[in-house]
């Protein structure tokens, strides 16, 4: 019978596990059965003279770890290691306990594991700590590591990632289950400090030059990791670099050296500056050589390596983007915007965590402040790369910033009213008051601020409780604190100060880069434009030196085609970023509308100061954006646009509410782009009702319209008189869509008719000074290109001349080209608009100040159209230039008719036969009649045609009229002629500030496009002039003295011719 196995005591068991965990023991029996087992000869012998056995024990754990980790043992794990297996032996113990039946053993054995594991953390920390504190004599602790050995753990813990090119990556020591939770959550701050800002230290630099397509998850996933922990938030923000320090800190160097900025860095956008560039690069401008090569190498250990790595993806990603394959670019596109989300995503669950708690969240805002202040001149047109940040940090932030928006972005901005305006002025954080007002000059704003900090010194206390009571329950955040100018403190929500940030952080951010794409695909089609004329001299007189230069022209296209895509991977792909963009914006604009009342019409008659005071870019933003977005198919898709049509309404024509009229310009921008005929917003019917079924549309649209084309003639611009001209073009293509609505052409007539001496009457005197401008213009510059085109077809003498002569020829050559097609693009609009309205408007075309003005106009296109200069109009390829003769001349013929049409008192005869520029007495039927002829050959309507022959029958007529009342007249006292045209008065005016007397007509004539006296450039409108009614009086009876002086004569030698033939016939007949 075979004897038992002897029970072990729970002493025994307790031995063994304890040895199993720390590897030591204490004979040297043990130690030579496995090279691992360190035998503690000290320690065995302080037991023994204490009178002890000689077993592992939970009294003497601790006491033999120390032995163990100050020992030197050559064979022996380094200390880290060595913690690190006892957790991990431990855990392994501490499974094969768990099935013993011995409740009470069982009990006993799990309590002593326990303490293994507390012990083994503990003395982690202590040895990251003091790293010199347990020294180890072995080779392989010789050497320091380049970071935290913390660091491959909490990589394991948070697993592998995808790297730059689709693999994972992975690899080191795997962390023992529960190791790191235990390290980071059971200990004391003081304990762990210096090691999570070690780790975060490390963490920066691993990300400090990771491009979009390097390895940064591994590391954002860490972070996220570590702010989970308390411990871990508020090491961060009590970093030295959470906030770097430093007299000249700038933008960049928050970027570079601050804990978050290297991971804000991250991003698939083009940075020129090339010290801080990341690797590897997205397809971005190689200005690389050998010696930028060299210059970079000596700044960064491995420069030449991340350099070369640029090279090596540029030409996998977007190289040669132009000959790639669709699939291939879309491929590109959706792993860069997989990424990114990535990283957005990550960023923003760190900032919450540290958000959500009230120990972090002032330093998170803090942060936020300080990054959007040291990069304010981000917002200006050239940005400085060494001093501000990337554009992809602010893209990442403008990203990060929206997702921390989305909780009081709701479809009913049920939280709007959290949105404290004067934040602008009291809070202490953002440098908002030098921003450019909506309408209130810099004085005005201080003054304003000022007067609202005096009256919060008054009503502190009840502001401060009223804003605690609305913020109860209902802000996850909490409110923030910040002072006030009178040295208090205000309360501020979370959603306040996160609303004014994001709103500088999209400006400085997401707007900025929209505009710098902008910018880059107008540079791309400039250098096209050149390229097409340079190869064409190239074709014409080829040179080397002009082959080189079209050989580098195409490489910088392709570049910065590299720069576009990658514009475009990052935003313009990623749909769902600009429509929380928008959906912000709709925020911003309902919140500002809510300062004047809501949204409603007509407006106050004062603007609110609080409304005056906003930043404009508040809105600018917010057009810009709209405007970027409709361009972009699909976007808009779902997205309510109705409060940024009552925005837009509202405010357009309002120069008392928004001062700048290219703001305003940018309002038409946005309506010109969701005109149903050009939308790409998913068909017609997605945005025909915002024009067609509009309440404030319906009413208001056109009216404004005509207002902002009289307002935007003086921008206070050196560059207005070109600005206008793109500015009206917008503006008459949404006339002439809303034209063709039966609702908005009503309005249409019924504001005509309403404002006929007032808006309209100025509209219409600038559509006929642009129209005639334009005209003029383009069929000057067509004669000059004629001129230029003959000079290029005489081969011998254009050969002869010097080569730089030729191209500078050339290069104008294409230059007037440019101008030529702009200017008769713009024309053609005017003449249009002209045209269809005149139709059913007549009544303005007809008054005295505008009627003879009408008929010049008309009368001088006419000449050029089919007057004896016209052969010289003619160019090989009209349509290239948007010349199109026969229209104009069908469209200007059917003004003529639909105002002949209306003159009910037959006053346009007269006034066409008046144009002594265009018209005399012998041209005038012989311009009607070949204008006649054309029109019957395109096939015009034959009672267009007849109404035309007759109102030059008419005009014909008018014109001897004409003649026989000057020849009545005679010789004009000076004092009755008008001053500026010196014709007879009608209706004599006395000028209030110079005394001048001028005619009515005249005077309202100039008015309409300047409100100064000519004479003294002195203010005037037409209610300020004085009717001067005695000289009128002694007009009215020269001109009857004149008549019957005239008849009388008339009668006189009437009289004697009859006397005569009387006289003669008696002296015949005697």
């Amino acid at each position: 019978m075979a004897t038992s196995k002897p029970q072990r005591t729970p002493e025994e068991v307790e031995d063994i596990i304890l040895r199993k965990i720390f590897l030591v023991s204490l004979s040297d029996t043990a130690a030579n059965s496995d090279s691992r087992i360190v035998y503690l000869e000290m320690a065995a012998a302080e037991i023994l003279s204490e009178g002890k056995e000689l077993r592992l024990s939970r009294d003497l754990m601790e006491r033999v770890l120390i032995d163990r980790l100050s020992g030197s043992f050559p064979s022996a794990d380094p200390p880290f290691e060595y913690l690190i297996g006892c957790y991990r032996r431990a855990y392994d113990e501490g499974k094969k306990i768990a099935p013993m039946k011995d409740k009470n053993l069982r009990s006993e054995m799990e309590s002593a594991v326990k303490q293994a594991k507390k012990l083994s953390v503990n003395y982690c920390r202590i040895h990251l700590g003091n790293p010199d504190l347990f020294s180890s004599g072995n080779s392989s602790d010789s050497g320091k590591p380049n970071g935290s050995p913390l660091l491959p753990l909490i990589f394991s813990e948070v697993g592998g990632t995808l790297d730059g090119f689709g693999g994972t990556s992975s690899g080191g020591i795997q962390s023992p289950p529960g190791f790191l939770e235990e390290f980071f959550r059971d200990g004391d701050f003081d304990s762990l400090d210096s090691i999570l800002k070690g780790l975060y230290e490390d963490l920066r630099l691993g990300v400090l030059k990771v491009s979009a397509l390097g390895n940064f998850q591994q590391p954002l996933r860490a972070l996220m990791y570590l702010v989970s922990f308390p411990a871990g938030a508020k090491s961060l923000v009590s970093h030295p670099w959470w906030i770097p320090k430093g007299v000249y800190l700038t933008g960049r160097a928050i970027e570079v050296t601050s804990v978050l900025g290297p991971f804000f860095h991250v991003s698939a956008l083009p940075d020129h500056n090339t010290i801080y560039k990341s690797q590897p690069d997205v397809g971005c401008r190689i200005l690389l050589g050998l010696k930028l090569l060299k210059s970079i190498a000596t700044l960064t250990a491995n420069g030449a390596d991340w350099l070369l790595a640029r090279f090596r993806y540029v030409q996998q990603c977007f190289s040669e983007a132009s000959t790639r394959r669709q699939n291939d670019l879309l491929s590109s596109f959706t792993t860069i915007k997989t990424v990114m989300n990535n990283l957005y995503d990550g960023l923003s669950e760190v900032l919450l965590v540290l958000l959500k708690n009230q120990d972090t969240r002032q330093n998170v805002l803090e942060f936020f402040a300080e990054v959007i202040n040291k990069n304010s001149s981000r917002a200006h047109i050239q940005v400085d790369p060494m001093s501000c940040a990337s554009s992809g940090m602010f893209v990442n932030l403008s990203a990060v910033m929206l997702r921390l928006c989305e909780p009081f972005l709701d479809a009913n901005l049920t939280k709007k009213d959290k949105i404290d305006p004067k934040y602008v002025f009291n809070g202490d954080r953002l440098d908002l008051r030098g921003l450019t007002a909506l309408h209130a000059s810099s004085e005005e704003v201080a003054e304003w601020t000022n007067k609202t900090s005096q009256g919060q010194r008054d009503g502190e206390n009840r502001l401060l409780q009223s804003q605690e009571a609305t913020s109860s329950g209902s802000n996850a955040f909490g409110p923030s604190i910040t002072n006030t100018s009178s040295g208090e403190k205000t309360k501020y929500t979370f959603i306040c100060e996160c609303f004014f940030m994001t709103a500088r952080v999209l400006n400085l951010g997401m707007l900025k880069a929209f505009s710098d794409f902008k910018n880059l695909v107008q540079e791309i089609s400039r250098y096209e434009e050149t390229l097409t004329t340079l190869k064409a001299m190239q074709q014409q007189t080829p040179s080397p030196p002009m082959q080189l230069e079209i050989t580098g022209l195409e490489k910088e296209i392709e570049l910065l085609s590299q720069e576009k895509l990658c514009y475009e991977a990052q935003i313009l792909r990623d749909g769902t970023l600009i429509q929380c963009a928008v959906s912000f914006y709709r925020l911003m604009v309902v919140w500002l509308v809510g300062m004047v009342g809501g949204f409603k019409m007509p407006l106050p008659a004062t603007c609110p100061e609080e409304f005056a005071c906003m930043p404009e870019h508040f809105v600018e933003d917010a057009m810009e954006l709209l405007i970027f977005a409709s361009r972009i198919p699909k976007v808009l898709d779902g997205v309510l646009l109705d409060d940024f049509m009552n925005f837009i309404i509202m405010f357009m024509a309002s120069p008392n509410y928004i001062r700048n009229p290219y703001l305003r310009a940018k309002m038409v921008g946005v309506l010109n782009c969701w005109m149903p005929r050009k939308s790409e917003l998913g068909g017609s019917s997605a945005t025909a009702s915002l024009f067609e079924g509009h309440q404030l549309s319906l009413e208001y649209l056109v009216r404004n319209l005509l207002k902002l084309y009289v307002d935007i003639e003086f921008t206070g611009s050196h560059t207005q008189f070109y600005d206008k001209f793109n500015i009206r073009y917008n503006i008459a293509e949404l006339l002439e869509y809303l034209w063709q609505v039966p609702s908005h052409r009503n309005a249409w007539r019924r504001i005509a008719k309403e404002e006929e001496k007032g808006v309209y009457l100025n509209f219409l005197n600038f559509l006929i000074n642009d129209s005639i401008y334009l005209l003029d213009e383009s069929l000057n510059k067509i004669l000059e290109l004629k001129e230029l085109e003959a000079e290029m077809a005489n081969t011998a003498e254009w050969e002869r001349r010097p080569a730089q002569e030729r191209q500078e020829r050339t290069r104008l050559f294409h230059s007037q080209e440019n101008i030529i097609r702009i200017d008769m693009k713009l024309a053609n609009k005017d003449v249009t608009m002209l045209a269809f309205t005149s139709e059913q408007i007549t009544a303005p075309f007809l008054l005295a100040e505008m009627v003879e003005r009408v008929a010049s106009m008309l009368n001088y296109f006419l000449l050029q159209l089919v007057g004896p200069q016209r052969k010289s109009l003619s160019l090989k390829d009209p349509e290239k230039y948007e010349f199109r003769p026969k229209q104009l001349l069908r469209q200007i013929v059917q003004i003529y008719v639909h105002l002949a049409r209306g003159d009910t008192e037959n006053i346009f005869p007269a006034a066409i036969s008046k144009d002594g520029r265009s018209y005399n007495d012998q041209s005038l039927l012989q311009l009607f009649t070949a204008a006649a002829d054309v029109l019957r050959r395109i096939g015009e309507d034959g009672r267009i045609i007849q109404e035309f022959a007759e109102l030059g029958a008419k005009a014909k007529v008018a014109a001897s009229e004409a003649m026989g009342t000057e020849a009545v007249l005679g010789e004009i006292p000076d004092e009755f002629l008008d001053p500026i045209q010196y014709t007879l008065m009608k209706d004599p005016v006395i000028l209030p500030s110079s005394r001048i007397t001028i005619d009515r007509p005249v005077i309202q004539r100039h008015l309409l496009s300047d409100s100064t006296d000519p004479f003294n450039r002195s203010h005037l409108t037409g209610d300020m002039l004085i009717p001067n009614t005695e000289l009128k009086a002694r007009i009215e009876e020269f001109i009857r003295s004149q008549e019957m002086k005239r008849l009388g004569e008339g009668l006189s030698t009437q009289s004697s011719k009859e006397t005569i033939q009387t006289t003669d016939g008696q002296m015949l007949i005697d």
